[in-house]
């Protein structure tokens, strides 16, 4: 019989803890970068959202004004208005920039200042960045 030592593991080696440590952080960085994502993702999908409202806003408010009146409404917005005109000073990080032409009545693209067609352009700019932008035509009453 062989006398020798006996061997008793009774713990972990310094390689599986460094080997332990090092998944650990990878996983902890992955989580923490994914954590990044999301946040930005909820941060535009919001902004997004503000930007459809205040372009509805706009929207109604020219479907309550006459043809006429709808010249008005060329210039930028900020804070954005609301579709009576009152000013929405919780969203002040946002400005509705509103352009108003005639266009023609056969293809709705060149200016014609006799035209019973209008254009309504709208954009919407987050800290002066645009983010979103629509347009409609509407018809003379």
């Amino acid at each position: 019989m062989i006398s020798g030592f006996k061997s008793f593991r009774n713990g972990f080696t310094l390689i599986e803890i460094l080997i332990a440590v090092v998944l650990l952080g990878l996983a902890m960085a992955a989580i923490v970068a994914s954590n990044i994502a999301f946040t930005q993702a909820t941060t535009h999908a919001a902004q997004l959202s503000t930007a459809e409202f205040l372009i509805e806003q706009i929207r109604e408010r020219t479907a309550l004004l006459s043809y006429g009146e709808l010249y008005n409404l060329n210039g930028t917005f900020n804070p954005p208005q609301d579709s009576n005109g009152r000013e929405l000073t919780n969203f002040s990080d946002y400005s509705q920039v509103v352009e108003v032409k005639n266009v023609s009545d056969s293809d709705f693209q060149q200016a014609d200042a006799s035209s019973n067609f209008i254009r309504v352009t709208i954009g919407i700019r987050y800290d002066n960045a645009e983010i979103m932008n629509s347009s409609w035509i509407r018809s003379a009453d």
